[in-house]
């Protein structure tokens, strides 16, 4: 597929020789051993062609598809579209998917959990935040527009009522 604007490609390799001849390793390649620690440069210089290669028609497809649905930016369902035939891919993909979506679920539950075992409130973030090298001062940020102006007015008993909204 030809891409919408043509761009010169950069000479030179795009990976790390390393990163390559690691994913080489990775695949199957008998050929890390002490007397031949790494592939012949031909070798890396056409794996880096290809992976280039194929990164850029996978991603003028998800375009092509986007536009197809009548969108300007491309979402994930794109590239499983786009790779719906590969089941090897397609499955990758997806299990990477998954566990992005499985750790930020874990840390929601985390958060929720150190909050609730310190009995709630604004103290218990207070002493999370100083562990973590955060001082007292920069604890407090500005919301928006407003904010001020009304936590003035209340006084104290708005920050009090904020505790209460944190702790429930």
């Amino acid at each position: 597929m030809a891409e919408p604007r043509a761009r010169p490609r950069a000479r030179g390799s795009v990976f790390q020789p390393s990163d390559l001849t690691d994913l080489l390793y990775a695949f199957g390649d008998p050929h890390r051993t002490p007397t031949t620690p790494s592939p012949l440069p031909g070798t890396i210089t056409i794996l880096d062609e290809i992976l280039t290669d194929f990164i850029i028609e996978t991603c003028h497809y998800a375009a092509l598809s986007a536009s197809y649905s009548r969108r300007q930016k491309i979402k994930v369902d794109d590239f499983k579209f786009v790779l719906r035939r590969d089941e090897r891919l397609l499955g990758r993909v997806l299990e990477q998917l998954w566990r992005e979506k499985r750790i930020k679920e874990e840390r929601k539950i985390v958060d929720f959990e150190s909050v609730e075992q310190g009995g709630g409130g604004l103290g218990v973030l207070e002493g999370v935040a100083t562990q973590g090298g955060v001082g007292e001062g920069e604890m407090r940020s500005k919301k928006g527009r407003g904010r001020g102006k009304r936590k003035r007015r209340e006084g104290e008993e708005g920050g009090e009522r904020l505790a209460k909204r944190v702790a429930t």
